[in-house]
């Protein structure tokens, strides 16, 4: 099969409302900046992705940036590898990380849509999956809030798609106030629904191995990024120190950095991030690496596409369901009896709601 020609781009900043707003130990977001990428091809194919800006501010350089990616992505092939090759050797001399390293993630997300579409298959079944849904925690709410709220937002959020598993978030400025959280969540629900934490590297070493130690017994699945993201040492005291599983990985950028964290102990489970582990291909070798080490491999946003990516690695653990991108959607991402459905039709089924779009567009 020859891969279509690259004919346009076309990027679009929308900042999305949300049902709960994230208040983590790390701030607070009243809507989702979203960037929309439209990776059209001679053919008519459509390739598209997202990324997530994380702050308004960041939508207009974001959507420069894949602005001028697409000045040297325009009239190649959309044959994902080797745009990917033609694309990072161009900028060698520069930062392929951050910004635009997460513009090369789009590009390489869209152009496996369009190579999907191509093919005429589902994303996960052009990578050689099997199954049709995959297990998925709801991780739209119980943020940082008053602790006596939290156990009937904790059974709202299992009723939504018959969960088995939702996340908590910790960090709080008073130890106190994150073990009222953890109880009166766990309270809420049966012991056969998993109660994952994210810290989001909220704490020293000193102080996450003192609450750890303390939540060791409190009934949490995980401790995840308890310790800065890329304090490697002092995440691998703790997995050592801990009998809960230490978790990180949304914010390895590329497969290098997950080597290097792997060798160093780490985490005991890794979940990556398709925008910073370099897209789908990114994606694709760190699954590989993660069955090397026979470790368990979860997402990190994105569940639209990452559903796909974690049908086809041979890992997989939870997918992280965040409901961000539904607003713009034709057709949302389904959840039932707490997994991820898989869309039947070719690619990732991405297609954007253009009257949605338009309501919220800012750039």
């Amino acid at each position: 099969m020859t891969s279509p020609l690259i004919t346009k781009l076309s990027a679009r900043g929308v900042l999305v409302p949300m049902r709960r707003p994230p208040v983590a130990a790390s701030g607070r977001i009243d809507g989702a900046p979203l960037v929309l990428v439209d990776l059209h091809t001679d053919d008519g194919i459509v390739g598209r992705s997202y990324l997530f800006a994380f702050t308004r501010a960041m939508l207009a350089p974001t959507v420069a940036t894949l602005d001028a990616l697409a000045e040297i992505a325009l009239g190649q092939r959309a044959a994902p590898l080797a745009l990917e090759r033609v694309l990072r050797q161009r900028v060698t001399l520069q930062d392929s990380q951050g910004l635009l390293g997460q513009a090369l993630a789009a590009f390489d997300m869209a152009a496996w849509d369009a190579h999907a579409q191509a093919a005429g298959m589902p994303l996960a079944r052009l990578l050689g999956a099997t199954t049709d849904s995959v297990p998925a925690y709801n991780s739209c709410g119980l943020w940082i809030a008053d602790p006596d709220t939290l156990g009937d937002e904790a059974e709202a959020l299992v009723d939504e798609g018959g969960y088995d598993a939702v996340k908590l978030r910790l960090g709080r400025a008073e130890f106190a106030a994150d073990l009222r959280a953890v109880r009166k969540v766990r309270a809420a629900l049966p012991d056969s629904v998993r109660v994952m934490s994210d810290f989001n590297q909220a704490l020293g070493a000193h102080e996450a191995l003192m609450r750890c130690r303390a939540l060791d017994d409190e009934g949490l699945y995980w401790f995840e990024e308890p310790v800065r993201h890329d304090d490697w040492r002092n995440a691998a005291m703790l997995r050592r120190q801990l009998r809960t599983p230490v978790q990180l990985g949304e914010n390895l950028r590329g497969v290098g950095e997950m080597d290097k964290a792997i060798a160093a102990g780490a985490a005991s489970l890794y979940m990556p991030d398709v925008q910073r582990i370099g897209g789908v291909s990114g994606w694709l070798r760190a699954a590989t690496l993660a069955a090397v080490h026979d470790l368990p491999l979860s997402s990190h946003l994105f569940p639209e596409i990452s559903a796909h990516l974690l049908a086809a690695s041979p890992t997989a653990h939870y997918l992280e369901y965040m409901d961000w991108a539904a607003p713009v959607l034709c057709e949302p991402l389904r959840i039932r009896d707490g997994h991820a459905l898989i869309c039947d039709t070719p690619g990732c089924g991405l297609a954007w709601d253009e009257d949605a779009v338009a309501r919220y567009r800012v750039c």
